[in-house]
């Protein structure tokens, strides 16, 4: 059983899309042990309470400095002794100490088709923004493991979404969000779980 962490920031629609699919057998000997976010309120937290998940906040502001939140956040990860840590919308940099002791154990979903429109900065509806300044035809969503830079790990799944006339960031993100994210996370910690996706540096 792969016992799955979901780090969110937000609403939490890809961390819904992920509980949707273990619950109707898509994604199959997996377990969800927790939803950590960092941030109060937020909707993704009553997500995983209506379906009876743990959920916590461990937010940098109720630390005296980053490093006191990196060490708190990485005993917070080690008390789930997740098998599988997937961050689905988390808006925060992810510690070294963390990335150290969990790699090859985390991965990430990033809203363009990596290496275009990623790295520091491109996170959100900038990316959304960029793709359409740059006046791309197709962008789409990646998900990939995590590792010591930003957006440079190792490519698991990818997904192209066709840029409309008239899109703007919103419903381009909406659009990315429903054709790409929402199929290839899931599809991702499905293929982690049958053993069928390893994690090579």
């Amino acid at each position: 059983m792969l016992k799955v962490l979901v780090l969110v920031s937000g609403g939490g629609t890809n961390l819904q899309a992920i509980i949707d699919r273990v619950n109707d057998g898509t994604i199959q000997d997996t377990e969800i042990v927790g939803v950590l976010s960092n941030n109060y309120g937020v909707y993704a937290l009553e997500r995983a309470k209506n379906a009876g998940i743990k959920a916590e906040v461990i937010a940098p502001k109720d630390f005296p400095d980053r490093s006191a939140f990196n060490k708190a956040f990485l005993e917070k990860l080690d008390e789930y002794n997740p098998d599988l840590i997937v961050l689905a919308g988390f808006l925060v940099v992810i510690p070294e100490i963390v990335i150290r002791k969990y790699e090859g154990k985390m991965i990430n979903i990033h809203p363009s088709l990596i290496p275009a429109f990623c790295g520091k900065g491109y996170y959100g509806l900038r990316v959304h923004e960029a793709a359409l300044e740059r006046g791309v035809k197709v962008t789409g969503a990646t998900v990939h493991f995590v590792d010591a830079g930003t957006d440079t790990g190792p490519i698991i799944l990818q997904k192209a979404v066709y840029i409309q006339d008239g899109d703007t960031a919103e419903t381009l993100q909406k659009r990315v969000m429903e054709e790409a994210e929402w199929k290839i996370l899931p599809e991702a910690i499905s293929l982690i779980a049958s053993g069928k996706v390893k994690y090579s540096s």
